[in-house]
């Protein structure tokens, strides 16, 4: 892990896939940038043509569902947290909760996201972020939400 207060070195999404239990089609991010451990830290989806979740949602005039856009800035934060915990085990992370979630502007395919999250707050296992998601300077979704990690995993 890098000093106090500096950024981490970028994750692939071979190491992320060593973070979550997510697999295609249900990993929504490719990188993490920019790791304060702990902190924040920004998640990157490029969204392609050929999704899975294109062909019934909209599939005339192809946008991505916001659930997935909040899914996705959810696993950012599952990601960082694991990462900044650097156990032997991989832990699952439950979503508890979302509160104030906006969609601003479509995301479509071509579109690359930058999925930054900020913690906001943790009493044991249970965390709070801040999420927003951007294409370019765009802010196209943002909210805030809460995650169990279980480092048992429940066995």
């Amino acid at each position: 892990m890098g000093e106090q207060g500096q950024a981490e070195l970028v994750l692939g999404v071979e190491q992320i896939k060593k973070l979550l239990p997510h697999r295609a089609p249900f990993l929504f991010i490719e990188r993490l940038t920019d790791i304060l451990p702990f902190e924040s830290a920004n998640g990157w989806k490029a969204i392609g043509f050929n999704e899975p979740h294109f062909q019934g949602h909209f599939p005339e005039y192809s946008v991505m569902p916001g659930v997935l856009i909040i899914e996705a800035l959810a696993q950012t934060a599952g990601a960082l947290i694991v990462h900044s915990m650097a156990l032997d085990k991989t832990p699952l992370v439950f979503f508890m909760g979302i509160d104030k979630a906006r969609f601003r502007k479509p995301v479509v395919p071509g579109d690359v996201l930058r999925l930054h999250v900020k913690a906001l707050q943790h009493r044991g296992p249970v965390w709070k972020f801040e999420g927003k998601a951007y294409v370019g300077d765009a802010l196209s979704a943002d909210g805030e939400f809460s995650a169990m990690i279980r480092a048992d995993n429940m066995g």
